[in-house]
């Protein structure tokens, strides 16, 4: 059995099975885990999102901030400041409900404790550990799975509070999760998080820094799978794996496997869009 983590795919479909004929996937054998973005800006996101779904359970994926943008707008709510989603095929599908109940449902995080690696979105503030990384994980799924989803979406899109605090509480704590989950690239050593910058290392202001190499974070040493930070392609911190290549962009398609040591295999792509820092 080969276990793959694949990068996002924002609705390029086609990249996506030509990758995975690369791979030679057969879903009775092998196993995907997706760093979410399934969907959105790509030209086939429905396609992907019901493929992904009948993968069963050969695929694991956990939800990025375009995936919970497709929550949100499957419950009427699109902030004025986001004009450029594709989700329409999504919402006008005959089996949308199916799709958006399956993907509510998904995980923000997931762990796997004899392969050893951690797969999130985007990243982790430096004062998570491993365990309380998964108790905040399952705060929101909660609300996603819950009878309180379109209160919480409704107060889901913005920037504070910026640092982490235990006595965080109510909405602010759960928004301040998702954005660390789903939105992070940079922080400064307080953990104090820098949500408007998407470039790579070393165009973020003055005294923030990639959130993996915050000194003395709590998960050091863990092996973290992640996607959402598509220029950046590689790193030298030890157990730091970004599997967001760019494909929508015109860069690649990522394949980690997982199973073995550590192999990336990268599909050139067509780019759908001008390039972007994503």
């Amino acid at each position: 059995m080969a276990v793959y983590a694949i990068g996002d795919i924002q609705g390029c479909y086609d990249e996506l099975l030509e990758l995975l004929a690369i791979l030679r996937f057969e879903r009775q054998r092998d196993r995907l885990w997706f760093v979410g973005d399934l969907v959105n800006r790509g030209p086939k996101s429905l396609e992907t999102l019901r493929f992904v779904r009948g993968l069963g359970p050969a695929a694991i994926t956990v939800l990025g901030n375009h995936d919970l943008h497709l929550l949100a707008a499957a419950h009427g709510i699109r902030p004025d400041n986001i004009d450029d989603d594709t989700l329409e095929p999504i919402l006008a599908a005959p089996d949308r409900e199916e799709l958006i109940d399956w993907l509510r449902r998904q995980p923000l995080l997931h762990y796997d404790v004899e392969l050893g690696y951690l797969m999130v979105h985007a990243g982790l503030p430096p004062q998570w550990d491993l365990k309380l990384a998964q108790r905040c994980a399952g705060e929101v799924e909660t609300v996603l799975r819950g009878n309180r989803l379109e209160a919480f979406l409704s107060r889901m899109y913005g920037n504070k509070p910026r640092q982490w605090s235990g006595d965080l509480d109510g909405w602010d704590r759960l928004r301040f999760i998702v954005n660390c989950f789903t939105r992070m690239r940079f922080c400064d050593r307080n953990g104090r998080l820098e949500l408007k910058s998407s470039g790579p290392p070393g165009t973020q202001p003055e005294d923030y820094y990639p959130w993996y190499e915050i000194p003395g974070r709590a998960s050091a040493g863990m092996n973290i799978i992640f996607g959402h930070w598509s220029s950046l392609r590689t790193t030298n911190i030890p157990g730091i794996f970004p599997t967001d290549s760019g494909c929508l962009w015109g860069g690649q398609l990522t394949a980690l496997r997982i199973d073995t040591q550590p192999e990336r295999i990268d599909l050139p792509c067509r780019g759908w869009l001008k390039p972007n820092s994503g």
